[in-house]
């Protein structure tokens, strides 16, 4: 599946969305509903500074004492004490309400992370058994975006948008009831207006989703410029395409500047148009409220105390309509996130599969064909059978095939029709994880992790002991490389391994295959990028790998393949000649002696080129 062409299709169905989100917050629902308890009195603390004015303009500002009966109990406040008292109390409940958004915050952040961290692992674990052809058909922007963006900002946000949902509808709904208290009929009033005030955020949610995929999109692939700037620096210096690359990263840029803006352009007019459609509220209720006073109806405090709530509601409402459009980027990227939760690998193991304990037999396609693209053949109708501790040499042109037909023996792919087996057992059978831990595989161009030489070489075997380390840096000839370093074999060589040459990284590869002792070797280009003086070395650690072993070697030097027990010769996809070297060269016309005499041609000295 190409990330790219994501839908976020479920970014509509909250429900839906929530109920896949919540097994991450389970773990952590009690700090959760602790948040949220503490998110009400923060919201309804809002309304002490409003309910305060009411008595303040009846009673301190009119000095008179306030009279209230109490359990049929007559009681007096003066106006001189209740001066002092509401002061006092407003900065008390101020002093509050800052210690409970401290506390609100702490929880918000802790349970936040908790989540987000809890939804990269449980991401990390589908992307590590994610099959290869999904690496193939996706960018490591793309994937570095979705994976750890996607994540952050649906997970994250999630608490904490939903915890001020709570503190600004609660806050709405404390400022209401002093509005209430005060007069109903002005309440009513103010309230359908706040209501027709919401209705541009409704409007603009598809708008955000658009927007959201959009930038997903192009900061996958401002990602990918980075990452190949840095990985490709070299070739990017000596075919000078250091403005190609700027040019690129600014493309990229400008892009996400037009999405962004574009949301800006139909988003922007949401805020004034809400305090547009507020002003009309405020208006009908200055109108209507000074009416109100002048007919006995209302004391000028209860305005006074109704009029302030009205404008300290504009900051709630205000919150909500920022909150409300906030949540839609986040179930967006929350739809997203699920998306990939559900891409399922193409090359799974089978219910029952059996465990491959070790290889008795031989490994044998049975008329195997594979596409990439099923209008592009790669292999076609291949039938070989190789026989235990025998080596078979894979040769051809470039893009015939060699490289997928090795890969098809560790399921990094597999096959449209017919069979791989081993054992007489299609390798469907088996469990992925007991195949390939019968196969060692060393590469032209090997990766290798960030940390030392030892940690690279047990990555084969952690469980060896120190005995099959030492045994494997020998038979790799990697002693004496070893021995010049600072630190030894626990020398940290840096991502990729770019601090050894190409000869010391291929033997530190091969130690970790040799510990590895698997009965299946494959080696694919494995010294074809050496010069004579490092594949000479490599050879010896090579042939030291592949005793009593079965292996497939792909080579383009034709001389380092001589000695196999046979070669295969494949062209276009097909098997067109099998046998040893000696047979194959006996063919006349024969496409191995054609591609052999070409090679000796171009490596002969050109006094032996008369004589041929």
């Amino acid at each position: 599946m190409k990330l790219t062409t994501t839908t976020a299709q479920n970014s509509f169905k909250y429900g839906w969305l929530l109920s896949r989100i919540f097994p991450y917050i389970k773990p952590f629902l009690g700090r959760v509903f602790l948040g949220f308890l503490v998110a009400i009195p923060v919201g309804a603390l809002d309304g002490i500074v409003a309910f305060s004015l009411k008595p303040y303009m009846d009673y301190v500002v009119g000095q008179k004492d306030w009279m209230f009966n109490l359990f049929g109990n007559t009681y007096s406040v003066s106006w001189s004490d209740m001066a002092m008292a509401i002061p006092f109390g407003v900065v008390l409940f101020a002093a509050i309400q800052g210690v409970l958004r401290y506390f609100n915050s702490y929880l918000t952040d802790w349970t936040s992370q908790k989540i987000t961290n809890s939804v990269k692992i449980a991401l990390f674990n589908k992307l590590v058994h994610m099959d290869t052809s999904f690496y193939d058909e996706n960018s490591s922007g793309v994937i570095l975006t979705r994976y750890l963006g996607d994540p952050d900002t649906a997970s994250s946000g999630i608490v904490s948008n939903i915890k001020t949902l709570v503190t600004s509808l609660f806050g709405a709904l404390s400022l209401i009831g002093v509005m209430l208290y005060s007069s109903w009929k002005l309440a009513c009033i103010g309230v359908l207006v706040l209501c027709i005030a919401f209705i541009p955020v409704a409007l603009i949610r598809k708008r955000v989703k658009m927007t959201s995929n959009k930038n997903m999109i192009v900061g996958g692939n401002i990602i990918t410029n980075f990452n190949e700037t840095y990985s490709g620096n070299k070739v990017m210096r000596a075919y000078g395409l250091e403005e190609r690359q700027k040019n690129e990263f600014i493309t990229q840029i400008w892009i996400a500047f037009a999405n962004n803006m574009s949301l800006v352009k139909r988003s922007g007019w949401m805020s004034p148009l809400m305090y547009l459609i507020a002003s009309f509220g405020i208006a009908i209720v200055l109108g209507y409220g000074t009416h109100l006073i002048t007919t006995g109806n209302m004391t000028a405090g209860s305005f006074a105390s109704f009029v302030t709530s009205l404008l300290l509601l504009y900051k709630p409402v205000k919150t909500l309509g920022n909150t409300l459009t906030g949540l839609q980027s986040i179930f967006v990227a929350m739809g997203r996130v699920f998306e990939l939760f559900d891409i399922e690998p193409s090359i799974e193991d089978k219910k029952d599969a059996l465990t491959l304990d070790s290889i008795n037999g031989n490994i044998e396609f049975k008329d195997v064909c594979f596409s990439y693209t099923k209008e592009h053949p790669v292999l076609k109708h291949i039938n070989l059978k190789v026989n235990k501790n025998e080596t078979l040499a894979i040769v051809g042109n470039s893009g015939g095939g060699k490289s997928t037909l090795i890969n098809l023996i560790p399921r990094f792919y597999d096959v449209d029709s017919g069979a791989v087996t081993i054992d007489g057992i299609d390798i469907r059978n088996y469990t992925m994880q007991s195949l390939r831990n019968n196969i060692s595989m060393v590469f032209q161009d090997n990766f290798l992790f960030s940390g030392s030489i030892k940690e690279n070489i047990l990555m084969g075997n952690p469980n060896a002991t120190n005995e099959e380390l030492q045994s494997a840096v020998e038979s790799a000839h990697l002693q004496e490389m070893i021995a010049e370093l600072p630190n030894g074999i626990d020398t940290i060589i840096g991502e990729r391994g770019t601090t050894l040459s190409g000869g010391q990284r291929q033997r530190v590869a091969i130690a970790r295959a040799m510990i590895k002792n698997s009965p299946i070797v494959i080696l694919d280009e494995a010294t074809s990028a050496l010069d004579n003086k490092s594949e000479a070395i490599v050879q010896k650690a090579l042939d030291n790998l592949i005793k009593n072993k079965t292996v497939f070697v792909i080579a383009h030097r034709l001389s380092t393949v001589q000695n196999a027990d046979r070669i295969a010769v494949i062209t276009e996809g097909e098997l067109a000649e099998l046998g040893t070297h000696e047979e194959l060269m006996n063919i006349e016309h024969g496409q191995y002696r054609a591609l052999y005499e070409m090679q000796f041609k171009k490596q002969a000295k050109p006094e032996e080129l008369t004589s041929i």
